[in-house]
């Protein structure tokens, strides 16, 4: 399969959906920044979330899906080159540069692990790199770098006990 044709699989999408939950009101993340709907803190059009906005769930399910393919998934498509990716690594990184940010991903060393071809488990570990918000480790990003490397990893059992049986193997 050539890295143009990958799609962001539902595992991948329901471990995003999973760690971001769905809120309809706007409220402050864990650094601060004012999010809305699947873990957003920008609107299609570009412009910033704001304290007080409000949506419906198919908008807030319309901007995910959005913002996922148009500001992620090609993107990362275009970073990989011709990495050989399975859907399911292709996946676990759309996952982390959803959290993490397409600049913070760019840099990576799960992108640069990856590129060279380092063993699945070597770019694995460097997911956990990205455990933390506001220079603090969350146990709530420990256990979503776990979740986004075993889908890495095609662990899919790891996948489903990481997200509490949410995302099923």
């Amino acid at each position: 399969m050539s890295n143009s044709t990958l799609k962001v699989g539902p595992k991948a999408l329901a471990v995003i959906h999973h760690f971001e939950q769905c809120r309809l009101t706007a409220y402050r993340d864990a650094v601060g920044v004012p999010t809305i709907g699947w873990g957003m803190t920008y609107y299609p059009d570009g412009r910033r979330v704001s304290m007080g906005d409000r949506l419906t769930q198919e908008q807030a399910d319309d901007m995910f899906e959005t913002i996922v393919e148009r500001d992620f998934a090609g993107p990362v498509r275009n970073l990989l080159g011709n990495a050989p990716t399975s859907p399911a690594q292709f996946g676990a990184m759309v996952a982390l540069a959803y959290n993490i940010g397409m600049k913070g991903f760019a840099g990576s060393s799960v992108l640069r692990r990856h590129r060279v071809g380092a063993d699945g488990s070597e770019v694995a570990k460097a997911f956990q790199m990205w455990n933390k918000a506001g220079g603090r480790i969350l146990n709530g990003l420990v256990r979503r770098r776990n979740a986004e490397a075993a889908l890495y990893r095609s662990d899919f059992a790891a996948v489903e006990r990481f997200t509490n049986g949410e995302v099923k193997a």
